[in-house]
C-alpha cells in the first residue's frame, strides 16, 4: 500500500542524503521526494511517497525519528489528508490534435502554459490517479516529455505537522 510521510528535517547540508540513505540502507524504495523551507527558516519539510506492509511503514517511521536531523514525522494515510501532485506534459500538438488537446486539458481542469507552432506543455494539478488518466487518455505518440513533482500531502482541518 502506498503511503504519504511528512517529516520537518533541520535545513542543513547532508539532512536528505541521511533520509535517503536509511532508505537504501534497508531497501525500502522512496516513489517520490519533495522538500522544501518551511515557515520557520531552519527547518524544511521533506514529503515521501513509499510502499510497504503497515508493518514495515512502522518500522520506516520508526528508524525516521532516530535520525538527528528529523525533528518530527507523521504517516500522512493514517488520518484524513489532501494529497496533490503537479504534471508538466509536452505533447506534440500539430494539425487536428490541437484543438482536441485543448479540450481534453479542460475536461481534466489543466492548464495550457506553454504554445509553439508545434507543441503545447499542459501543466496539471491533483491526485495521482487523475494525473495518470490524462495520460491514458492521450495517444501516447502525442508526448514528448512529462514531469512530475510526485505527490505532495497535508492533513486536514484543525491538526497540523508542526513543533
Amino acid at each position: 500500500m502506498k503511503h504519504i510521510i511528512s517529516m520537518l528535517i533541520e535545513n542543513e547540508s547532508g539532512a536528505l542524503s541521511r533520509v535517503a540513505g536509511l532508505f537504501s540502507a534497508r531497501g525500502y524504495n522512496i516513489h517520490a521526494l519533495t522538500v522544501a523551507p518551511t515557515e520557520e527558516v531552519s527547518l524544511s519539510r521533506l514529503t515521501l511517497v513509499t510502499s510497504g506492509t503497515a508493518q514495515q511503514i512502522e518500522q520506516i517511521v520508526k528508524h525516521l525519528n532516530r535520525l538527528i536531523d528529523v525533528v518530527k514525522v507523521v504517516d500522512l494515510t493514517d488520518g484524513p489528508h489532501i494529497e496533490r501532485e503537479l504534471m508538466l506534459i509536452k505533447l506534440n500538438a500539430q494539425g487536428a490534435f490541437r484543438e482536441e488537446l485543448v479540450r481534453l486539458t479542460d475536461i481534466f481542469r489543466g492548464t495550457i502554459v506553454d504554445v509553439t507552432a508545434t507543441t503545447y506543455t499542459v501543466q496539471l494539478i491533483g491526485e495521482t490517479q487523475k494525473l495518470d488518466a490524462f495520460i491514458a487518455a492521450i495517444d501516447s505518440a502525442l508526448i514528448m516529455e512529462t514531469v512530475r513533482s510526485g505527490a505532495m500531502g497535508i492533513m486536514r482541518g484543525e491538526k497540523c505537522l508542526q513543533l
